[in-house]
């Protein structure tokens, strides 16, 4: 074969040095191939004998085509050459066998030629977003904003680079503008995927409703964009039909499931979602889509499946709209073994989009977190087999009379009776170990009191992996073709779910084998809706969350991606990334690979924000703070009549204050709304639509919510955001960073309280016209040394630190609104 067909002259002269180095026995190349398919450059890998050399496999993974001479001159290749072929095949590589004065070449397998790229002229991408590009002649309210068209530029400069953008984007800034257009450019011209993963419901309704769709307009290109959630989302059909057979498993909740079936019959997505009301989670999980429940080719309802045409609508399309837990579901897929060339949860993808990135590790924590409870232990096994009205009901009867092997049922039913009581007396050794506390976490100070509930656990988890075993006797000894009936797939998924429990038991057992994870257990209480019906509304949960989740996120997705780009409107401390990168593992990433860029609100925080903190607050240590935040959070709701959302970091303190300010401002006309009172998003709803209210919340309300306009003009403080310090995982991790040295609270407790403020101080100013009042209670942002940390890390505003009654006046004079009576 003509052999510049195969190799460039440079390649071939080093290969003829290398092997006469090596006095003309066989060198291993690693070879680099252009867009032609040529070999421009090699890399002498290894050196071995006249027959044989062995394969650098470290090289061997880097390069497009492995190369080998055979000094014989005779190019046929032997079993051992057949084997790496094949191997490198896999990887889309060539194999080709030279001889040594590199004058022929016998090419055993073929490799996959390099794919062009087609960069994205960045110059060019700006005019979208440009004075006199296409937005300004679709928008008549068109403001060109040039911080959103530098962070375009970034993004652009991220995708040619194949590099990790760490962009923080204030608000107001377009973002999404921001980012689309550089990802609907790259996939249009590179016919490459590129998925978008949110933390939030509405942000992704809106890239699909809205700002994908303008973005098509702004770009001309009509591009195929997929909202993607988490198979569980759906309703499974066959699923529903069963349950609508199997009656007695919802005796109180028949009404429900007919609504469910109705709606079903006429809904195009079959997406919760899209139902008119919030189905009971006891409900909706026994008639969703689940894949080890899924009956695939056999399924009655395959061509109708919901989950079916959304993988098949995904295969197709060019971005991807998804949230952070189903992105990490396909991560997980793909580091079990699936591989990022093939389809797992997800069509194959190699560039992401964060948004929302603030909330990635949390996430991912949650994600990669697994838990026991008796309520969810008890469900599995109730499907399985369930003593109602006298009756003996479940699949395992269903399954036995199917089977062609030993009876197994009494084994099964025994069994069950005894988890049951092996739950009730883990429960119980569970409370009394916790006494007073809500929390605790197994490690060396706690292993001795745990004695009893870790041994309770194994026994628990042998109990548990003893029935799985019996079920799965019964179910080996059924024929293929009875296999076709829904209980059998049902049990599947009852097994996995099972097995899942048992490695639990099991991990807590080995906890000192395991110090990568925390192994902690927390008292709860079901929701008074739950409660109904329950002799015991209080359970135990016996969890394990990672440690640190940085490695697993630079193994499962920075290394492997070729662009990553992560934004928020919160990542940095006092303008450095370095904390938020070391948590999600972008500290792994090489420093050339690495992009970042601070791009600032441009709303007019200097003239539309009054921050004031009350220099007469007592510090939170002192027994008087909680009168005094109380007092002072009336004073303030009636200075800026109504309007305000108050955010705590204790439930307790905000049950409290919350009282208080309704025996105060009763009469006054103003709607005091607390969180917990009922759902988030109908609480939420009802304090944007009425003008008048006021809305006491925690945890959750920090971020995430959007409430532009005179609904909200004022956002109360009352203490910086530090989390408890004996939270499990918090205190697990505080502890490695006191053992390597460091400080726990300026490493973790500090940053992590930074960013959940700005989260906080982020909810008051969400337009240009926006105006209004941020207040923090806690001194500690001024007296202490640190409060610097937190006050470097906003916007410059109207700042003032005096007393409650002259902050009480000037928010009154700043809102231009007659202030209300004080409180006493």
């Amino acid at each position: 074969m003509d052999i510049s067909k195969r190799f460039s002259m440079p390649a071939v002269i080093a290969m003829r040095r290398e092997i006469i180095r090596a006095d003309g026995n066989e060198v291993f190349f690693a070879g680099t191939l252009n867009e032609n398919g040529i070999v421009t450059s090699v890399t002498a890998a290894s050196r071995g004998t006249e027959d044989a050399v062995p394969v650098n496999f470290t090289e061997a993974g880097k390069c497009g085509v492995l190369i080998h001479n055979h000094p014989s001159g005779l190019l046929k290749p032997s079993e051992a050459d057949l084997g790496v072929a094949s191997d490198a095949s896999g990887n889309g590589q060539g194999f080709y066998i030279i001889n040594n004065e590199v004058t022929d070449v016998y090419a055993v397998m073929e490799p996959v030629k390099p794919k062009t790229i087609c960069r994205l002229d960045s110059a060019a991408a700006r005019t979208y977003l440009a004075d006199g590009g296409p937005l300004s002649k679709l928008s008549e309210a068109f403001e060109e904003r040039p911080v959103q068209i530098d962070l375009l530029e970034k993004i652009v400069d991220s995708f040619n680079r194949n590099a990790i953008g760490v962009f923080e984007a204030g608000t107001g800034v377009g973002k999404s503008y921001a980012y689309l257009i550089p990802a609907m450019l790259w996939a249009d011209r590179n016919q490459e995927r590129v998925v978008i993963s949110t933390g939030t419901i509405n942000l992704q309704q809106q890239l699909i409703e809205k700002d994908i769709p303008a973005a098509e307009r702004i770009t001309g290109k009509k591009i195929k964009a997929v909202l993607v959630k988490g198979r569980q989302n759906y309703v499974c059909l066959r699923r529903l039909e069963d349950a609508s057979k199997d009656r007695d498993m919802f005796s109180e909740d028949t009404e429900i499931l007919d609504q469910i079936a109705d709606w079903a019959k006429n809904t195009p997505t079959g997406s919760s979602s899209d139902l008119p009301f919030v189905p009971p989670g006891n409900i909706w999980t026994r008639i969703n889509s689940e894949s080890d429940a899924c009956m695939g080719m056999r399924c009655p309802y395959h061509e109708k499946c919901f989950v079916m045409r959304v993988r098949k609508e995904a295969a197709g399309a060019n971005l991807l709209v998804v949230n952070h837990h189903l992105l990490f579901a396909d991560i997980e897929s793909r580091m079990n073994g699936v591989g990022y060339d093939d389809a797992a949860v997800l069509p194959p993808y190699r560039r992401v989009i964060f948004d929302e990135a603030h909330g990635i590790e949390s996430a991912a924590t949650s994600f990669f977190s697994g838990n026991l409870t008796r309520f969810r232990l008890l469900k599995q096994l109730g499907m399985l087999y369930r003593q109602r009205h006298g009756a003996a009901a479940g699949y395992i009867f269903t399954l036995q009379i199917l089977s062609s092997g030993a009876d197994h049922t009494n084994d099964i039913i025994s069994g069950v009776n005894d988890i049951k009581e092996c739950i009730t007396n883990l429960e119980l050794a569970s409370a009394d170990l916790l006494g007073q506390e809500a929390a605790m976490r197994l490690y060396d100070a706690t292993v001795r009191g745990f004695g009893p509930v870790i041994s309770l656990l194994s026994s628990l988890g042998e109990k548990i992996a003893a029935v799985a075993g019996h079920v799965r006797e019964i179910m080996e000894d059924i024929s293929d073709d009875d296999k076709d009936i829904p209980q059998y797939w049902e049990t599947k998924a009852i097994l996995r779910r099972l097995d899942e429990s048992v490695v639990l038991c099991k991990n807590f057992s080995a906890w000192d084998e395991k110090r990568d994870i925390v192994f902690w257990i927390q008292r709860l209480r079901l929701s008074p809706a739950l409660a109904k019906g329950s002799e015991n509304p209080v359970y135990i949960q016996f969890t394990q969350t990672p440690l640190d989740i940085a490695p697993l996120m630079n193994t499962g997705i920075f290394e492997p991606m070729e662009s990553v780009v992560c934004t928020s409107a919160t990542l940095s401390i006092g303008r450095n990334f370095g904390f938020w990168m070391r948590r999600v593992g972008i500290s792994f990433v090489e420093k050339e690979r690495l992009l970042t860029g601070e791009f600032p609100s441009p709303f007019p925080y200097k003239t539309h924000l009054l921050f004031a903190v009350p220099s007469d607050a007592p510090f939170p240590e002192n027994p008087d703070y909680q009168q005094y935040i109380e007092n002072a959070i009336v004073s303030l709701i009636k200075a800026a009549n109504g309007r305000t959302l108050i955010l705590f970091t204790s439930y307790e303190s905000l049950k409290n204050a919350c009282n208080t300010a309704r025996a105060f401002l009763q009469g006054t006309g103003i709607n005091v709304l607390k969180q917990g009172d009922d759902d988030r998003f109908r609480l939420l709803d009802e304090f944007k639509n009425d003008t008048s209210s006021v809305l006491f919340a925690t945890d959750s309300f920090w971020q995430g919510i959007d409430v532009p306009g005179d609904s909200l003009s004022q956002v109360i403080i009352v203490k910086l955001p530090f989390g408890v310090p004996n939270d499990p995982v918090f205190a697990a991790r505080s502890d490695a960073v006191q053992k390597r040295g460091g400080s726990p609270f300026m490493e973790l407790s500090l940053p992590e309280a930074v960013i959940k403020f700005r989260q906080g101080f982020g909810r008051l100013i969400r337009r240009s016209d926006d105006r209004g009042a941020v207040i923090v209670l806690d001194r500690r942002i001024i007296e202490k040394q640190y409060g610097k940390l937190f006050l470097d890390s906003i916007p410059d505003t109207i700042r003032v630190y005096v007393s409650l009654s002259e902050i009480a006046d000037k928010v009154a004079g700043f809102l231009d609104r007659p202030q209300m009576e004080s409180a006493d």
